[in-house]
């Protein structure tokens, strides 16, 4: 079957990309987005409880630095986010569509992880003066400065601009650090207990809900054979079955180091049996080495976490738009036709990048995809694409599934001129 060329833009009047509306341009802004919201949320919460409660007991500071990273630890637990997804996108297509198009949003939830781990620092930096004048608790305030300096690298280094940068960084520095600041107020907790004479029940148990939520995932740690297959030298299709295979619009954590380095990936389940499929396109040094060695056997952690594709159970009808292997995400939905959808899919040289089977596969259920090969076509305007698939296919919602600065592109513009549109956030 030849490549699929790029269909001609249409040129009727009704289809052309309308100017965006000033206030919703203004409203769906990134820096509005519901995931910084939510942190301004939390971080409200906290002014207004050091407003009225002005509290400056030791006890009750411990207090309220656990409340803040117990919650930053518990929205990003996999089997919390899971739940979340299942009751937001629970709601039924006779709910209004806005409602539906706030219920998708249920992704941006990392939003309170940011605030929550943020107040979490300021507190412990305040704990700091507070303990400084007291010399009966000199080890605790060491302790607590060495906490501080940890909290606050790993927040420096969380920044999106050297996240980016320094990935493995940022990674291994959350990794270690989170771990090693759990151990620091397990040691806070006894040496304030030790001077004090008592302490309250609730400490030590919160700090073992802690302790436990941190370990979970590394409880399901296994060590996995996997099947690949290179269509391409940009490409590896990755096969597994190991006993699990998980649901459509989720992610698996994969590594070859495990206390190094992790990377998620979509999960393509099958829809007639057992396991599931990867995509695994090359994007970096991790990807370049790993389609280079293809390895026998992978680490996998935890349980299979549900993403942003995940909400297209809200609408009756999705439009879906890709570039690149972020076609792999959207591969499952399309295969389970579970929710009518319609793909637009831009990327070089298809069938010779991601092999016959995989393209064969998708124009099975999508015949009427709009496949563009930049390679033949140039790179398209996504936005206008976009836009006029959905007036075509008559959607009710847009899900964005490429890089980032073309998915924020995509949405946003959509957002602007009245489209629920959903993408990624990279907040992880």
């Amino acid at each position: 079957m030849p490549n699929k060329q790029a269909a001609p833009i249409p040129q009727d009047t009704h289809l052309a990309l309308p100017r965006a509306s000033r206030w919703r341009h203004v409203w769906h802004h990134p820096y509005l987005m519901p995931y910084n919201l939510l942190a301004l949320l939390v971080i409200a919460c906290n002014l207004l409880y050091c407003w009225h409660a002005r509290p400056t007991e030791i006890e009750t500071l411990f207090n309220i630095i656990l409340v803040n990273f117990a919650l930053a630890l518990l929205i990003r637990q996999q089997y919390v986010i899971n739940f979340l997804f299942r009751i937001f996108t629970a709601l039924p297509h006779s709910v209004p569509l806005a409602l539906r198009r706030m219920g998708g949003k249920v992704y941006h939830c990392g939003g309170v992880h940011v605030g929550a781990y943020g107040c979490g620092l300021l507190w412990l930096a305040y704990l700091c003066v507070v303990l400084h004048s007291n010399y009966q608790l000199r080890a605790l305030f060491y302790l607590t400065c060495l906490h501080v300096s940890i909290v606050l690298v790993v927040s420096v280094v969380a920044l999106p601009a050297l996240r980016t940068k320094w990935h493995n960084v940022f990674e291994r520095s959350a990794r270690f650090g989170n771990w090693s600041a759990l151990l620091l107020l397990w040691a806070e907790t006894y040496i304030f207990w030790q001077v004090q004479g008592a302490l309250a029940w609730h400490l030590p148990l919160a700090l073992l809900w802690l302790s436990w939520h941190t370990a979970l995932p590394w409880l399901r740690l296994r060590r996995v054979k996997v099947g690949i297959t290179t269509p391409s030298r940009h490409v590896a299709l990755l096969r597994f079955d190991y006993g699990i295979t998980p649901f459509a619009g989720s992610s698996t954590d994969i590594s070859l180091s495990p206390l190094w380095e992790w990377h998620a990936f979509a999960n393509v389940p099958s829809p007639q049996g057992r396991g599931f499929r990867l995509t695994v396109s090359r994007a970096g040094d991790w990807t370049g080495r790993f389609i280079d060695r293809q390895p026998k056997h992978v680490w996998i952690k935890g349980v299979p976490t549900a993403g942003v594709g995940n909400i297209e159970k809200l609408f009756r009808r999705v439009l879906w738009v890709a570039t690149g292997s972020g076609v792999g995400p959207c591969l499952p939905h399309l295969l389970s036709q579970k929710v009518a959808a319609h793909l637009v899919w831009a990327t070089r040289k298809p069938r010779a990048t991601y092999g016959d089977d995989l393209v064969d596969e998708i124009l099975a259920v999508q015949p009427q995809a709009l496949i563009w090969n930049t390679s033949a076509a140039g790179k398209p305007d996504l936005v206008k694409l976009a836009w006029q698939a959905y007036q075509q296919c008559g959607a009710e919602a847009v899900i964005c599934i490429a890089n980032k600065k073309a998915t924020w592109q995509v949405v946003h513009a959509l957002e602007s001129r009245g489209v629920p549109a959903f993408g990624a956030i990279w907040d992880s």
